[in-house]
């Protein structure tokens, strides 16, 4: 009875995930080919299949397979248990939501993003307010409908990163905080002079591109199960672990930002290629939370992309297709990767910095969704935080309230993952060098496979099977402990500025 029920409820989420690679297939084409003028039909086809989605995942069979097989939670394995908690966690957070409202959303959320996209260009906020007011109105209708304790936000972060609260992320961030302003303010009082001219100039797109590629596939992306497009935003996506979506943007005035958004992403896109076959239809292919998927796009992109080993591979690379590189020194080349400095943008923040970005958009959305501030004081609070900081100010929407895409589709609450992802990444990265200590030399021939098969083992194959603080624990033996990464910080960053 319980084979045949688990191989019936295996075989319906798999036609639920095939329709949900439909609509994430369709909304790459939105963010990378669509036509300009094809906006509302594509907002109207995104709205149709979300509602099938919706009826697939709130149907009587879902009940149905529920309360069949509820009963036999104490005779089910591992995955057979996460497959029904999952489904019944998505089930009861669907249901709660009025069809028609949930509809309404992705139309809404559609044109927000389309909105964003030609505010962000005009460098005007008032263009995207009136869709962001909407987005944002729904959000806290819907929270309402899933209901909430002590703080409305805590509903939101539970839908990224399951059993956080504000009250926990408090504790943590705020010693995350004081971690990084004392890092910072030893850095400020050093003499070093970083050079970052080489990194400024005009560097061809298709040549970017070139050396994005080469990089991507040397870090252990499958090009024959993924691509590389250019979008807006940066993003990743993916229809399966056997086709995998990555864009980056190209900017050819300055080298790194595409090229370490190439890698931050392909961390996202290993990730996903990674994750066992043995879970299709389960409802686990997916990764474990979106702060453990940020801990490998940017465990990619900085321990790994930015370490002083792999840049003494990349640079004689950069010399291959640009004469800029031609008379720099390991030395130069990996201070400049990693040069401190308070910035606006938070995709090209440097990896110490970068933290209170989040902490700044975190701070925003829990007085943004617990009614505290409203649409209208967003830009102005937005630009007082940054001069508190990080002691910069932007110049334009563009570079300020306007630079993520994030709050267009509705996703409050994701921001926290980004910096709970480097402390993920920084716990897994202390388990990996105390079981194979000289790992980081292979780096310094561009080869990741090591690395990249104790991450599939530890991490990337086993999906959503577990949760982030089981995942956590089976790997580092502990919970998310906030100290590794500013130790890592210290390290790191320490060394480079003579800091003692």
């Amino acid at each position: 009875m319980l084979d045949k029920k688990i191989n019936e409820l295996k075989d319906y989420l798999k036609k639920y995930e095939k329709l949900n690679q439909a609509i994430a297939l369709i909304y790459w084409d939105m963010r990378t080919n669509m036509p300009e003028k094809a906006g509302e039909n594509r907002g109207e086809l995104l709205q149709y299949l979300s509602e099938e989605s919706f009826k697939m995942l709130t149907s009587d069979t879902v009940k149905n397979f529920i309360e069949d097989l509820s009963p036999y939670k104490d005779k089910m394995n591992k995955l057979q248990c996460r497959m029904l908690e999952e489904l019944e966690r998505k089930y009861n957070e669907t249901k709660k939501i009025p069809q028609e409202k949930y509809v309404e959303f992705v139309g809404i959320c559609s044109n927000a993003e389309i909105a964003w996209e030609k505010a962000k260009e005009a460098k005007d906020f008032e263009i995207f307010k009136p869709h962001l007011e909407k987005v944002v109105k729904y959000t806290q209708e819907f929270i309402e409908y899933w209901g909430y304790n002590n703080d409305k936000y805590d509903t939101l972060l539970d839908k990224y990163e399951l059993g956080l609260t504000t009250e926990k992320l408090d504790k943590i961030f705020n010693e995350l905080k004081v971690g990084i302003i004392e890092i910072l303010s030893k850095i400020k009082e050093s003499s070093k002079n970083i050079n970052r001219d080489f990194l400024y100039g005009h560097f061809n797109a298709e040549k970017q591109k070139e050396l994005s590629l080469r990089v991507l596939e040397k870090i252990g992306f499958d090009m024959k199960a993924g691509r590389l497009d250019v979008s807006v935003h940066p993003f990743t996506t993916n229809f399966g672990n056997k086709d995998v979506r990555l864009t980056t943007n190209y900017h050819e005035d300055e080298f790194t930002s595409a090229l370490f958004s190439t890698i931050h992403e392909g961390g996202h896109g290993i990730y996903e290629q990674n994750i066992s076959d043995d879970l299709e239809g389960t409802g686990l292919q997916i990764g474990a939370s979106m702060a453990i998927h940020e801990s490998q796009s940017r465990f990619y992109e900085n321990i790994l992309g930015r370490s002083k080993e792999f840049c003494s591979y990349l640079l004689p690379l950069a010399k291959e297709y640009f004469d800029d590189f031609k008379n720099v020194s390991l030395d130069e080349f990996y201070e400049a990767m990693n040069y401190v400095e308070a910035s606006l943008i938070r995709t090209e923040a440097d990896e110490l910095t970068y933290g209170l970005h989040i902490i700044i958009r975190y701070e925003i959305e829990k007085d943004l969704i617990n009614g505290r501030i409203k649409v209208e004081d967003l830009k102005k609070m937005w630009n007082k935080k940054y001069r508190e900081y990080l002691g910069v100010e932007p110049k334009n929407d563009a570079e300020g309230i306007l630079q993520d895409m994030h709050w267009s589709d509705g996703s409050f609450g994701y921001f926290p993952s980004y910096a709970l992802g480097n402390l993920y990444g920084a716990q897994f990265l202390n388990t990996l060098i105390n079981e194979k200590p000289d790992i980081f030399e292979d780096l310094k021939e561009g080869k990741f496979t090591e690395i990249n098969e104790w991450l599939k083992e530890k991490v990337h194959r086993h999906g959503a099977l577990y949760t982030p603080n089981e995942l956590i624990k089976n790997i580092t033996g502990e919970e998310l402990n906030p100290k590794y990464f500013i130790e890592y910080l210290k390290n790191k960053y320490y060394r480079i500025y003579n800091v003692k």
